[in-house]
């Protein structure tokens, strides 16, 4: 079973880990010589803060219940955090209280509206997924189970991008920025902690991958964070090769931390023409299994055995 404490994260471990990456020219102190640790000493931060070192020091140490807004402003400032990295420290200074009997799935409203995933599978030209932070994958049109992972003939526990990017021995094949998708994997992983850092589905989840992976530990030490909004991202696939498409990210409406995620090519380019190819492939496929018979209605006499080629695991 997973180490609970890789997701109930504390405040002094993200402080800690903040701090080391700071050094002491970056907010303006003089150099004081040959230092034991990286970054700023923890007196360091709370002269910069304008807190007294001794609270400092029980903010780390876990002993100093919810600081203030005013607090949090001011650590943000000295340790320069990101407006991801703000909202994270927020959720580990203000923990949830631990849910009672519900389900993380009931809690969390990880059921899609038959119309969401409607409107998802209606996108022609450009592969689009539904995800909630955990990294699940709820809903996908044709283009992203072409490109991105076969969907809809795996498990619904695969279904899910960080076992796809950390487990998959195919992953560094379909995700040619693999190091860049696994770092920003486990930063939106880390946030996701941060806010429910109870979801008994997300402990199982870190845990499998400490253990599946040797990459995954080590990144997840760094506590990065991450929230997905905009960038390219570089695919490969066996048909049409190495496309580059741009995604951009959507907050669903009415459930919390569900994020839509459209791929896009810039019009004219090469991606742009690879994507209208894939489009139209899987749209004669599809055709053509509608009008296949039914068992029944199919032909009893069976010709010559044909050999086909190998089947890409994504295909």
């Amino acid at each position: 079973m997973a180490d609970t404490s890789m997701i109930a994260n504390s405040l002094g471990d993200y402080l800690r880990a903040r701090r080391a990456l700071v050094s002491p020219a970056d907010v303006g102190l003089p150099p004081t010589g040959r230092r034991r640790v990286p970054g700023l000493r923890r007196e360091e931060v709370a002269e910069l803060v304008g807190l007294s070192t001794d609270y400092y020091v029980r903010l780390e140490q876990g002993r100093a219940q919810h600081p203030s807004d005013e607090v949090l402003d001011a650590l943000s400032r000295a340790l320069r955090l990101g407006s991801a990295e703000r909202a994270h420290l927020r959720d580990l200074a203000r923990p949830p209280r631990r849910a009672g009997a519900t389900t993380a799935a009931t809690t969390r409203g990880d059921v899609l509206r038959s119309a969401l995933r409607h409107a998802v599978e209606a996108i022609p030209t450009a592969p689009a997924v539904i995800m909630n932070d955990r990294n699940d994958v709820l809903a996908w049109n044709r283009l992203a189970a072409t490109l991105i992972a076969d969907f809809p003939n795996l498990a619904p526990r695969e279904r899910n991008m960080a076992r796809r990017i950390f487990l998959d021995p195919h992953a560094r094949q379909i995700h040619l920025d693999w190091d860049e998708a696994a770092h920003t994997t486990v930063g939106i992983l880390r946030m996701a902690a941060g806010r429910q850092p109870h979801d008994a589905e997300l402990v199982r989840l870190v845990g499998e991958l400490s253990l599946g992976s040797e990459t995954f530990p080590k990144l997840w030490a760094s506590h990065h964070v991450h929230e997905k909004t905009h960038g390219p991202k570089r695919f490969r696939h066996p048909t049409v090769g190495d496309v580059t498409l741009n995604y951009e990210t959507f907050q669903v409406p009415g459930a919390a931390h569900h994020l839509l995620v459209i791929y896009t090519a810039p019009p004219g380019s090469p991606a742009e023409e690879a994507m209208n190819f894939l489009s139209s492939f899987t749209t004669s496929n599809t055709a053509a299994r509608s009008l296949r018979p039914s068992p029944s209605e199919a032909p009893t006499h069976r010709g010559p055995e044909v050999h086909r080629p190998h089947r890409h695991p994504y295909q």
